[in-house]
């Protein structure tokens, strides 16, 4: 088990140990959600898909068209 202590500005510091375990990094934004028995779940937010947009960009070289990729996704039948 894993304790922190809670500021008087109500800030606490997440254990290392629990900040591996949700995969959070500086700027991780963490969901906190209070339980009917009082116990508190902590997740580490999902990202947005429009937070990946921009990140990939084409690849230089050979062009593939879309009716390649279909026939090799899709091989006819023997």
């Amino acid at each position: 088990m894993q304790e922190s202590t809670l500021t008087l500005k109500g800030q606490t510091t997440v254990p290392q140990a629990i900040r591996d375990v949700l995969g959070a990094q500086p700027g991780t934004k963490l969901r906190w959600h209070a339980m009917p028995d009082g116990s508190v779940v902590v997740r580490a937010k999902n990202r947005s898909i429009l937070e990946f947009a921009g990140m990939l960009t084409a690849p230089a070289g050979r062009k593939v068209k879309v009716a390649d990729m279909n026939a090799w996704a899709h091989p006819p039948s023997e």
